[in-house]
This record gives C-alpha cells, sequence and structure tokens, in this order.
C-alpha cells in the first residue's frame, strides 16, 4: 500500500512535536520534507534519523517555507499539516487556499490528540499572542507551588535552533547548563529568570522524553508555553493569559483562539496600563466563547533597577525580540519603564541598525523606534552589539527578561527592567493551584 506522502510546516517546535506524537513509527505515512518559518536560518538543517525513528535512516530534510510550492508540486504530497503558532487565522486560510490550489490537502492538528498524559499534576501556562504576560505568569505559578511546599519543574516551550542531536533533552538548573548548551538570546530570556529563583527547566526536541526525566524531579510538572501555542502536556490546569491591549485579537489568532476556549483559568493581564474599554471587550468575550472558564483580571507590576540612569536622558528600548516580531507588539515593559523613569527621549534606532537587525525592521516595521532582542546565533548576537554601540543614547532600558550584558558588551550604561503578575483579586491563582495538586 502505497504511503501518504506529507510536509509540515514548521517553525522548529510545534512542527516536531507533531512529527513525535502523530506520524514518528507510522508506516502509512512518509513525511517528506518540514518547512521553516519565522526563526531565521533555522531551515538546511535535517531532522535527525535518532529523532526520527527507524522509517527515517537519513532523517527528515529542513527546508524553507518559500520552497513549499516546489515540494508539494514536484514531490506528490498529499497533504500538508500546519505547525506553528501566533498567526492570524486569514494567515493560516491564505497557506491552506495555495496548497489546496496545489493539489494537496491541508490540515492542523488537534491539541488534545498531540498532548502527552503525565503520571504528576500539570499546570499549564498559555496565552492568545506573545507578548501577553506568559513568563512573568509561569514564575507566579512556580512561586506558589514553592509556598504550597512542591517540588516544581518548568518544562518551556522548544526553541532548538543550533543542533537538534545536542539538544534532545536538556536540563538547565545553573548559568553553566545555559553555557554549555550554547543557548541564544531567546532562550536565556525564558530560562534565565527561572534559574534565578532555584527552579529547574528542561527544554529540547524529544517531549516524551523530556517528561519522564521532569518527572523524576517533581511533584508538579510547569508547562510554560511559547508564542500562542496550546499546551505538549494534558494540563490538569490550564491558563490562559489574554491582552487588553489588543482586543479582539483572542478570537483572531491561531491557536490562540483554542487556548482561549480550552481554558480553566482566564488571566486578563496587564489592567492598569490599558483602555479601560478595551478591558470590558477582552473580559466579554472570555465570558462568552468560554463560559465554564473562571476570568479573573491582573497587572503587570515593571520596576527598573537603576531608574536615575533614565530620568532626563537619551533612551534606547531594548525588548524581548518575539513579542515585537510575530507578537506585533509596537512596545512593552521597557518601553513603559523609560516613561516612568523619566525619559527625556527615546531614541529610534532604525537608522543604526546594521544586518540581520536592519532586515528584521524591514519585514516587522511595527518594531521601528524599539530594538528587539534579537540573537539566534553568534553573528546576530554581534549586529545586536554593534546596532547598540552605534545608536546615540546615553542609557540603555532593558525590557528583556534577562541582563544582556551575559552575552554582549555595550559602550552604555544599562538599566534593567523587571515585570511582575499582581493579582487585582488575590489568591484565585493559588486556590485554583491547590485544586489540582492538593488532591
Amino acid at each position: 500500500m502505497a504511503r501518504t506522502r506529507v510536509v509540515i510546516m514548521g517553525a522548529a517546535g510545534r512542527d516536531f512535536h507533531n512529527f513525535n506524537t502523530l506520524f514518528r513509527d507510522r508506516e502509512s505515512y512518509e513525511v517528506v520534507a518540514f518547512t521553516a518559518a519565522q526563526i531565521p536560518d533555522i531551515e538546511g538543517r535535517t531532522y535527525p534519523a535518532e529523532l526520527a525513528g527507524s522509517l527515517y535512516p537519513d532523517g527528515i530534510p529542513i527546508r524553507a517555507e518559500e520552497e513549499l510550492e516546489r515540494i508539494v508540486t514536484g514531490d506528490s504530497i498529499d497533504e500538508v499539516w500546519f505547525s506553528y503558532s501566533d498567526v492570524s487565522h486569514e494567515y493560516v486560510m491564505h497557506h491552506a487556499s495555495r496548497v489546496i490550489g496545489w493539489g494537496a490537502h491541508f490540515g492542523v492538528c488537534s491539541a488534545r490528540r498531540t498532548m502527552i498524559e503525565s503520571t504528576k499534576p500539570v499546570v499549564a501556562v498559555t496565552a492568545v499572542r506573545t507578548g501577553v504576560g506568559k513568563s512573568q505568569t509561569s514564575r507566579y505559578v512556580a512561586e506558589v507551588l514553592k509556598k504550597l511546599g512542591k517540588r516544581v519543574v518548568s518544562v518551556r516551550h522548544p526553541m532548538p535552533y543550533g543542533d537538534l542531536s545536542k539538544q534532545v533533552c536538556q536540563r538547565f538548573a545553573t548559568y553553566d547548563d545555559l553555557d554549555l548548551h550554547e543557548t541564544t538570546i531567546e532562550e536565556r530570556e525564558e530560562y534565565e529568570p527561572m534559574i534565578d529563583r532555584g527552579f529547574v527547566v528542561f527544554a529540547g526536541v524529544d517531549y516524551e522524553r523530556i517528561l519522564r526525566q521532569a518527572e523524576k524531579e517533581a511533584d508538579v510538572v510547569l508547562w510554560d508555553g511559547g508564542n500562542n501555542d496550546t499546551p505538549f502536556y494534558k494540563p490538569n490546569l490550564h491558563i490562559t493569559l489574554v491582552d487588553p491591549h489588543r482586543p479582539g485579537h483572542e478570537l483572531a489568532y491561531y491557536p490562540g483562539e483554542t487556548n482561549l476556549r480550552m481554558a480553566d483559568l482566564l488571566i486578563v493581564n496587564k489592567v492598569q496600563t490599558a483602555d479601560p474599554a478595551n478591558v470590558e471587550i477582552v473580559l466579554a468575550n472570555c465570558r462568552e466563547h468560554n463560559p465554564g472558564a473562571r476570568v479573573i483580571q491582573c497587572r503587570s507590576i515593571v520596576t527598573v533597577d537603576r531608574p536615575e540612569l533614565i530620568k532626563g536622558k537619551r533612551a534606547l528600548v531594548i525588548e524581548d525580540g518575539p513579542t515585537l516580531t510575530h507578537g506585533g507588539m509596537t512596545y512593552g515593559a521597557g518601553w513603559v519603564a523609560a516613561e516612568q523613569a523619566g525619559a527625556a527621549e527615546i531614541v529610534d534606532p532604525t537608522p543604526y541598525a546594521v544586518g540581520s537587525i536592519k532586515a528584521t525592521y524591514e519585514k516587522y516595521p511595527n518594531a521601528r523606534k524599539i530594538l528587539p532582542a534579537m540573537g539566534y546565533g553568534a553573528e546576530q548576537i554581534r549586529e545586536l552589539e554593534a546596532t547598540i554601540n552605534a545608536t546615540p543614547a546615553d542609557v540603555v532600558v532593558e525590557g528583556t527578561p534577562i541582563k544582556l550584558s551575559r552575552v554582549l558588551k555595550t559602550d552604555k550604561p544599562i538599566a534593567n527592567v523587571k515585570y511582575d503578575l499582581e493579582e487585582v483579586e488575590p489568591g484565585v491563582i493559588e486556590e485554583m493551584i491547590r485544586a489540582v495538586v492538593d488532591g
């Protein structure tokens, strides 16, 4: 019997997980290729044989999404499965229309059928868009679990941008582990704040293997989601963040709307800086489209370690890269901190951008006036460093969750920004966590 020929459209994360859970070792399917989008320079690699399984002794090629038409029409592809996140419903259907026109089926994978069950309780933190506040919420949840006397291990959504054979199952407990695994800035932004608080983080490529390792040292597994992707593990408590700064996006983006509809607890975050009318819009959408969920409001509290460096000065604001790129935001915590501290001017770094940083502005014009902390490799980190040093500013206001001074050198002083979750109605999150971990 002829095997069904498949392409998986991805971005080095969900695509590999969908393959592992739905296609690996299934003789009726042949995955011809992955295609790669969103993340710079992740194509041109191979999903290695040791991960792909016995049916793929040579591994599976990862090609640029720009080659999709050539692959579908030239390699007699039967099915194309869309497997990346934080894109509009319109974007997904444009891709569907193209694939269908080329003669193949187009599909999206079930969230539930790709979830792996744990032997331990799982608390999952997800969102409807990138940049809503998942990371601060995951840290908050971890602290609640610690207060309850639980050993918590955080499992982070994948960011395998390097050698996949070396990234099958990674454990991060110290900064030495970050260096050992040659982590990017994007990875450090998620791992460092947890390590600083004494929590162990797992990540990698094979999330079945990762889960079984994490379970050995955890009472509770914390799924720390990426972008607006759905959980890889079946949650006992599913928390979803909703953004009143982008009202309506909770119903317009894939798979964020799925997270909205699946959640047990919906958090409308950053309410203190949002238009009250927009807060009411997203609250109404939450209640209408997931009436069974608890809905609460939270604040994102922004603080800066050295505000005196900013007051009256020309500030260069650096924000988390994904928030400004496929997250589509035009500002973040760094911008808020710079304004609160009384910066005389927020300097536009766009004219001074070099290399891939300049290309990022061309692809994501919404990011202009702020510098996205792009650092997917050594060369891009050098370009980020050069852009910072070339920008005529007195101070760098760093709105990322890490200290960039650990990975790059700048000729300007840096004021570091922190942002933490605060419940408007204290105690609800702990109450819901207790219900699933104290049983």
